[in-house]
Order: C-alpha cells, then sequence, then structure tokens
C-alpha cells in the first residue's frame, strides 16, 4: 500500500473543506508550508494529479451531489462549483461524467432496475479500441469478503475515473478479467463496486464504495506479454480521486452489449 505525506493529506482536507471558495494553489500551499512549485510537484508525485486537476474533479463530483440531492437548476449548480457559463459547466460535466447534468439527474430513477438486470448475466468487455498491434491484458480482483453485487473494471488514460473506460467490463464476483485487443499504451487500472441494497444516490456517488487501484500505470506495449494485474478492493481513502464516470452509464452500456450478443 502506498502512504501519503500528512502534510499532502492535510492539503485534501483543506481542499474539500473549501470547495465553495475560489481556492488558489498559493493558500493551498501556504497551508502546508510549502512553496507552489514544490507543493505541486510533490502533489502530482503522490496523487498522480495535479492539485488543479484533483480540485476541478472534486467540484464536479459535488455538482454530481447537487443534482441529485436537490432540485437546484442546473445552471444553478454550475455557479455553485465555479462555472459561471453554462455551456462550459454542460459541456465540462459531460466529457468527466459520460452524460449531461439533466441525464444524469434523471438517471437515479432507473439505476437500480439496471444493477438487478446485469446481476448473474456473462461478463462482456465494453471495450472503445480495436486494430493492429494490440494485447490481452490480464488480471485479478481480489476481495477479502465476498462481494453481493457487481465489480466495475476498467483501464483509464489518467489515474482518475473520468469519461467513458478505454476498456472495461463488470464482474459479478472477485475474480478473474479479460481485457481483449487492448491498444499499445500506457493506462491506469481502477475499480469501484456496487452492492446489493444501495440506494439510487449511493450507486451514483459511489462515495462509499469498496474501489482497487492500481499504483502503477499499465504499458501495454506491442508484441511484449503485459504482467497480470492483482488488486485488492479495499474502503475508499481520503486521497482517492472522485469516481466521475456515470455507474448509470456503464451499467446501460454493459446492458447494450450482452443484448447485442444475446445474452439478455
Amino acid at each position: 500500500m502506498v502512504y501519503n505525506s500528512p502534510e499532502i493529506e492535510a492539503a485534501i482536507k483543506y481542499i474539500k473543506s473549501n470547495l465553495h471558495e475560489e481556492i488558489t494553489l498559493q493558500q493551498v500551499a501556504n497551508h502546508v508550508a510549502y512553496s507552489p512549485y514544490h507543493f505541486s510537484r510533490i502533489f502530482k508525485d503522490q496523487i498522480g494529479l495535479p492539485p488543479h486537476y484533483y480540485l476541478s474533479a472534486l467540484r464536479l463530483q459535488k455538482a454530481k451531489e447537487l443534482l441529485i440531492q436537490t432540485d437546484l437548476p442546473v445552471r444553478d449548480i454550475g455557479m455553485e462549483i465555479g462555472q459561471q457559463s453554462l455551456g462550459t459547466f454542460t459541456t465540462r460535466f459531460t466529457q468527466k461524467v459520460g452524460v449531461s447534468p439533466s441525464v444524469f439527474r434523471h438517471s437515479a430513477s432507473n439505476v437500480t432496475q439496471h444493477l438487478q438486470q446485469i446481476q448473474f448475466k456473462s461478463d462482456i468487455s465494453l471495450n472503445r479500441y480495436n486494430g493492429n498491434s494490440s494485447q490481452t491484458v490480464k488480471g485479478k480482483i481480489i476481495s477479502p469478503n465476498p462481494i453481493n453485487g457487481i465489480i466495475l473494471v476498467g483501464l483509464f488514460s489518467k489515474p482518475i475515473p473520468e469519461g467513458l473506460p478505454l476498456y472495461g467490463t463488470i464482474l459479478e464476483s472477485a475474480g478473474e478479467f479479460v481485457f481483449e485487443n487492448v491498444k499499445a499504451g500506457t493506462y491506469y487500472l481502477l475499480s469501484t463496486t456496487v452492492i446489493t441494497g444501495m440506494n439510487n444516490s449511493e450507486i451514483l456517488l459511489t462515495e462509499s464504495t469498496l474501489r482497487a487501484k492500481l499504483e502503477e500505470p499499465v504499458i501495454v506495449q506491442p508484441h511484449q506479454e503485459t504482467p497480470q494485474l492483482n488488486v485488492s478492493l479495499r474502503p475508499p481513502r481520503i486521497d482517492d480521486p472522485p469516481v466521475l464516470i456515470s455507474i448509470a452509464v456503464l451499467m446501460q452500456q454493459y446492458l447494450s452489449a450482452n443484448i447485442e450478443d444475446g445474452n439478455l
């Protein structure tokens, strides 16, 4: 397990406590007695993302909370997280979450139904790339206890689950997974869970779900076998980036892939 310095954890707590303010890099660095340059370098080394990127992700997660838990207009929610333009907020939200703010808000009505449909179905990959010089990537999700629900696993372009995974699948229990036709490149393996009995808000916000993260990037090279990727599910940590991608979108894609394959 990778442990972050007390200063970085203090900085994250400070950021989370001041999301409603216009936080500057200088303010956060001062809070932990670092220079802005030194703080930025240490933060990215330990978290994998620049401070401003991490802050932006947390604000989008806050927008998800407001969409699910309040009746505020979308424009007002955008302003709450510092986006003065409705168009800019909608574009950024859609890129990172996978659907527009209004679609995300209304997805709460059917997400538990999607979970029921998915359970006990054959695993179907949700790959977005195919082509030459591709490889098979294998791995294993390890869990200390049986999972009564589903496990979502994906390869992402950044060390944060935002946007649709480049390659992804849903498992009905801990165990092995396979991604076929993986294009050469650098990826980040991230996983989260949906447990039976969660309400719609808990599923869509994924703040308390078990998760797994491979600390090192996954390097896929042409004509070279990629080592097996083994990760263990664990409770969320303070330094975990938010799960921005809409779980509802991943469920819908999975169900569509099963229908096309004749499994539903």
